[in-house]
């Protein structure tokens, strides 16, 4: 694919072929900028409780100034742990006012997935959700975090409805075991102590600063950070925005649902920047498997957009309620994360009137790298390249193709990573000399420049949009003494497009599936626990002795 971009022809009137960033010098100018032009409406909300763009500000300033209080230093790296709550904004933000990056962590890890995604952050700072809070002390010595935020559910729902949530959530539901973290802080004291510092703004902070690390399995193995910075992430916002603008509607009295937890990159930036950017409200989902939460959401507002993947959208098709409510004020309907299926979106459109315009993109293109445009949607298809993308299919040896055949999709625009924090090698195998991004998806571009995923990355198993590398679930198997050899393979599930399944051989005959199960769920994570053992004899191998998972999977 030459540069001449073919897909240029098909983009919408009023979308430029480029988009300008030299206007704004980082995140927090370009959110502060949008805080004061929609100062009194509303940004965020969760469970019917609102934050105004001006409150939103205001907190933030209060918690940047408390962790610089703390003595974090620019550049410190601090933890977000929490699910989609109003505090998630507030630490977002107030952790990039303070010159400090924002290391988003799924709060549904294990003990051993904090460890090595702190260790390898060398995060400093903490700002977790009280349910997780034993977790974190049985590792908290082994990091170098030394400052620890805690906050629950209700803390910043008001003092009736928190109290209700919390009590709850502690005592009804029991889901907040029991913790012990002496110098920890709550979300209320930490705001209330940050009111009474000014910000220090006297760091560096332009466009190549690193304000994100993003962590994914890249194209191999264990988890890493992907380096992005306040051009790769205003970029994306720009690039994502001129796309999703032509949608919606003119009064501008958007309200976006979010219902993908915002440590996703696809949220991060569509749910939490770009609404901030349109003047939308961003309805936070905190629980998405509960579906009368999602439900209570489009009686309670006008939704005129969502973003989700295909199992939520299938969940929401085969629920009642759903099919029943209002959903006359639905613009966009955005799908990413993982492939979309076509009698999905059949069915979507034929229950809702609206079309899913699914895109394509990667944490290491902060994420957004191809979308389907407003008139333009081709199901099966991802869509055309944003603007200022360059997009080209290679071969093995990295020569470029002709439209129509597959190969591997390489990507270049200002939305791609800096590179993997502490990881020179993996960014060298990455990214190219002259920066093109190794994808690792297989694709094949039409004549006018609508790309089509032909395969994935070669082992990855994606679960309802979630990365899972065998290579991890192989090593914590593979610490059972009574298991000889190991390998994992996705296999096609309806309901989370693909489930994990190990093949096992055994060193110990009495080696039974639930002890198995019991290891898994002590040391993964829910959606990386395999749903399909299957005990073999032996494994099939190449001549160096690998493992060969293809072989397996058919």
């Amino acid at each position: 694919m030459s540069n001449d971009r073919p897909w240029a022809s098909v983009y919408p009137s009023g979308v430029p072929a480029n988009i300008d960033v030299s206007q704004h010098n980082n995140i927090i100018d370009y959110v502060s900028e949008m805080s004061k032009e929609h100062s009194k409406k509303p940004a965020f909300s969760c469970m019917g409780k609102e934050l105004t763009f001006k409150e939103m500000d205001k907190l933030s300033t209060q918690f940047a100034a408390y962790l610089q209080s703390r003595g974090l230093n620019a550049g410190d790296k601090v933890a977000i742990m929490l699910p989609n709550i109003l505090q998630y904004p507030v630490a977002l933000f107030g952790i990039l006012k303070a010159g400090l990056v924002v290391v988003n962590t799924n709060p549904l890890y294990t003990p051993r997935e904090m460890e090595h995604q702190f260790n390898d952050s060398e995060a400093k700072g903490i700002i977790i959700l009280e349910n997780f809070c034993s977790n974190l002390e049985s590792i908290l010595s082994k990091t170098q975090i030394k400052t620890v935020i805690v906050t629950s559910l209700g803390e910043m729902l008001g003092s009736i409805k928190g109290s209700l949530v919390n009590f709850a959530v502690k005592n009804i539901k029991r889901m907040v075991p029991k913790y012990n973290l002496p110098n920890a802080v709550t979300m209320k004291a930490a705001l209330a102590q940050g009111s009474k510092f000014k910000v220090d703004t006297n760091f560096v902070n332009d466009h190549d600063t690193v304000v994100a690390l993003q962590y994914t399995g890249g194209t191999t193995g264990v988890s890493k950070g992907a380096m992005l910075t306040n051009k790769n992430l205003l970029s994306n916002c720009l690039q994502a925005k001129v796309f999703l603008v032509p949608y919606l509607n003119e009064s501008k009295n958007n309200v976006f649902l979010s219902p993908l937890p915002l440590y996703h990159i696809f949220a991060f930036t569509v749910n939490c920047l770009v609404t901030m950017d349109i003047g939308a409200l961003s309805v936070l989902v905190t629980n998405p498997r509960d579906l009368k939460s999602i439900v209570r959401e489009f009686e309670r507002y006008k939704i005129t957009a969502m973003t989700g993947v295909n199992t939520l959208f299938n969940a929401l098709l085969n629920f009642h309620a759903f099919v029943n409510t209002d959903l006359s004020s639905l613009l966009l309907v955005s799908a990413g994360g993982t492939a979309l299926q076509k009698n999905v979106a059949d069915k979507w459109e034929e229950v809702t009137s609206t079309k899913i315009s699914e895109g394509y993109g990667m944490t290491e293109t902060s994420p957004i790298v191809t979308v389907n445009p407003k008139g333009g949607i081709r199901v099966g298809t991802v869509g055309i390249p944003v603007s200022s993308t360059d997009v080209r299919i290679v071969d093995d040896s990295g020569n470029v193709l002709p439209t129509g055949e597959s190969g591997e999709i390489q990507v270049k625009g200002p939305q791609v990573m800096k590179g993997y924090y502490n990881r020179p090698e993996e960014t060298a195998k990455t990214l190219t000399p002259d920066g093109w991004l190794n994808t690792g998806d297989i694709g094949q571009f039409s004549d006018d420049g609508y790309l089509k995923i032909v395969d994935r990355k070669k082992d990855m198993i994606l679960v309802s949009g979630f990365n899972v590398y065998p290579n991890e679930i192989e090593d914590v198997i593979g610490l059972m003494p009574e298991v000889l050899e190991v390998a994992a393979v996705g296999v096609e599930s309806d309901k989370s497009g693909e489930c994990v399944k190990v093949f096992i051989v055994k060193k110990d005959q009495s080696l039974k599936e639930e002890a198995i199960i019991s290891h898994c769920r002590e040391n993964l994570t829910g959606y990386k626990i395999p749903k399909f053992i299957e005990f073999r004899e032996d494994l099939p191998k190449s001549n160096v002795g690998k493992i060969l998972r293809r072989k397996l999977k058919e």
